[in-house]
């Protein structure tokens, strides 16, 4: 298969899991980026915040307009995360491949882990906390 068609298929996935779910395109982008398109794990982690930046955008509209997003949280949290990722991104260049792969798989495990948690009554969390159910 052609390196344009596994990257348009790719970036179809990336598209329908941040349309649908509102996340997850870096989890998905990273490794599909990496096993194939031969990308480095930090070519990979790059091209992700650009790949994950625009189709969030793309999505954003819809959500904006059904009043799901919570614009204050959301630039609050953008906020804090620029320093350190810019920061880390340019510490990323020295370290070994190996290593960070291993630990994008570690954060996105406990990532997956800690979204599948279950609450003390054995209910699943479903993530909201203003407690309207």
């Amino acid at each position: 298969m052609s390196t344009l068609v596994l990257a348009l298929l790719a970036g179809a996935v990336v598209g329908l899991a941040l349309g649908a779910l509102g996340g997850g395109g870096g989890v998905l982008a990273v490794p599909a980026l990496i096993y194939l398109l031969g990308f480095t794990p930090v070519e990979a982690a790059t091209a992700s915040l650009v790949i994950v930046t625009v189709t969030s955008a793309s999505a954003l509209y819809g959500h904006a307009r059904d009043g799901r997003v919570r614009w204050a949280a959301g630039v609050l949290f953008a906020a804090a995360g620029a320093g350190p990722a810019a920061l880390t991104g340019a510490l990323a260049a020295g370290v070994p491949r190996r290593l960070l792969t291993a630990g994008f798989a570690l954060v996105a495990v406990l990532a997956a882990l800690r979204m599948l948690r279950r609450t003390a009554d054995g209910t699943a969390d479903d993530g909201d906390s203003d407690g309207d159910d």
